[in-house]
């Protein structure tokens, strides 16, 4: 399962650069967001149909998850355009309107999740006996309308492309030919590496916490998956809807503050903060369930409402002796009732009523609990510092690059938080579950503080090229293009 959740994004790390390159060849943004808008539509619906395959489906699933990752790549053309099609002094804002719109789907989708959590496991049946609609495909059908509705807006009717920031470089220069205007001062490579570094360790760390959100809260809150789903769906809504306020503030600061230091210390300073938080300091440890046991009664309610014939012979009086201290039993002495609310109340919900971190979780015997305070303060605080961390990276990024084509750099940048998306699972898997809490959130810790210190001593590399104050306000255009009526006619309209 846990390729089959870094598919996705390993997929979209490895064909972000190559989207970026193939927006500079053709000039145009048009064609790959179509391309694919088209791929994602298809593996959207795919992936909601997973269930009429009767063989292979975990590697439909793959494979699924896979193109749905190639075709997120399409953001790495979009921050390109964003970059061509803007000038140096409204960067910021566009940065952080762009950003906003990506934010904006964390608050609709985990709220679509809770909306469709009442169709249940079942749903309704679309093809009787072949494909259902439940809370699991009605997401995917969603995302097939958008993507539908995605692709008009793209049409040449709709959508105009417009090369403003080739422009304002062409007119700097005095030069006639488009391409000449990509010729300029070489953009610092080791700030353009150090952003993308960045760019890795803030987006790993916001998506440690959303990764971890669901088992975090079952081992440590001791919540149900279904509650879980419910209340981090809410939680992740709300956070998200904070998240537009930080959006929104970041152009209006960065008049009156720099860039760079609002970025180390509001951005990369609070995330550390929460990493800090989040470290279980003292108290008692989670409560604990045993794995075998839940996997017994899970089994028993198989053989009693499914009719699955398992090889294995439950030791039904072993059970009882658990089930006593629950106050429940299985009737050893007569037939086993056929009602399925019987069954489940006798069974602890076929299990599912036990609660907590698995016995498998060794340390879960000795590290202290998270408290539900800790959680919340936690997330508030990255949900504060990471918007306006991610925004002023890729602004910093767009400027230290210039006005030269950014699909190929950009590609990388999107490649980086796309990488630190394969390694949350990973990290999951192999430090959460194996050594806790205290493990994770103290790695994680370090790594903010490293690049915290970094960012710190190389602070003055990170601040773009300074514009002159008349090219800021556009008063340039005007001295520059005296001549060239076509070129300053598109800016000044920019500017109303």
């Amino acid at each position: 399962m846990g390729f089959i959740v870094a598919a996705n994004p390993f997929a979209q790390m490895l064909f972000s650069p190559l989207v970026g390159w193939w927006t500079n060849k053709l000039g145009s943004i048009r064609g790959p967001l179509i391309v694919s808008l088209l791929l994602f539509s298809f593996a959207s619906a795919v992936y909601s149909c997973l269930e009429i395959f009767d063989h292979y489906v975990k590697h439909w699933m793959f494979w699924c998850r896979f193109l749905v990752g190639v075709s997120s790549a399409n953001i790495a053309a979009c921050r390109s355009y964003l970059s061509a099609a803007t000038k140096h002094s409204e960067r910021t804002k566009a940065v952080s309107m762009i950003s906003l719109a990506q934010v904006l789907g964390f608050v609709v989708g985990p709220a679509v999740q809770s909306a469709v959590v009442p169709l249940g496991d079942e749903g309704v049946w679309i093809i009787p006996q072949k494909l259902r609609l439940n809370m699991y495909t009605a997401t995917g059908w969603i995302n097939v309308l958008l993507a539908v509705l995605n692709i008009y807006f793209f049409m040449p009717h709709v959508f105009k492309e417009h090369m403003i920031s080739m422009k304002e470089a062409k007119q700097k220069q005095n030069l006639d030919e488009d391409k000449n205007s990509w010729k300029g001062p070489k953009p610092d490579y080791f700030a353009a590496w150090t952003l993308i570094v960045a760019f890795f360790v803030m987006v790993f760390n916001f998506m440690l916490l959303e990764t971890l959100g669901t088992p975090l809260t079952m081992d440590q809150l001791g919540w149900s998956k279904k509650q879980s789903l419910w209340y981090m769906g809410m939680v992740m809504s709300i956070g998200a809807l904070c998240s537009i306020i930080t959006f929104a503030s970041v152009a209006p600061l960065s008049k009156r503050f720099s860039e760079v230091k609002l970025m180390i210390w509001i951005g990369f300073l609070t995330v550390l903060v929460s990493n800090l938080a989040c470290i279980p300091y003292s108290g008692d440890p989670p409560k604990r369930y045993d794995v075998d046991f839940k996997l017994n009664l899970t089994i028993f309610c198989d053989q009693h409402l499914k009719n699955t014939s398992l090889d294995k012979v439950l030791d039904r009086e072993a059970l009882n002796q658990v089930l006593r201290g629950y106050n429940r039993s299985l009737e050893l002495n007569s037939t086993i009732p056929t009602n399925e609310t019987a069954i489940r109340q006798m069974t602890l919900d076929c299990g599912e009523d036990l609660l907590g971190c698995p016995s498998t979780q060794e340390w879960c015997s000795w590290v202290p609990a998270m408290t539900y305070f800790q959680f919340i303060f936690g997330y508030v605080l990255t949900v504060l510092g990471y918007p306006i961390g991610v925004t002023l990276i890729q602004t910093l990024f767009s400027k230290v690059l210039g006005s030269r084509p950014q699909g190929v750099w950009m590609g990388l940048l999107v490649g980086s938080g796309c990488f630190s998306r394969v390694m949350g699972p990973v990290f999951v898997t192999y430090i959460y579950e194996e050594f806790g809490t205290l493990w994770t959130f103290s790695l994680s810790s370090s790594m903010m503080a490293v690049m915290l210190v970094w960012l710190l001593n190389f602070r003055k590399r990170l601040e773009p090229r300074q514009l002159g104050k008349e090219e800021e306000q556009g008063k340039e255009l005007k001295v520059l293009v005296k001549n060239e009526p076509e070129i300053n006619e598109p800016l000044e309209k920019n500017n109303s």
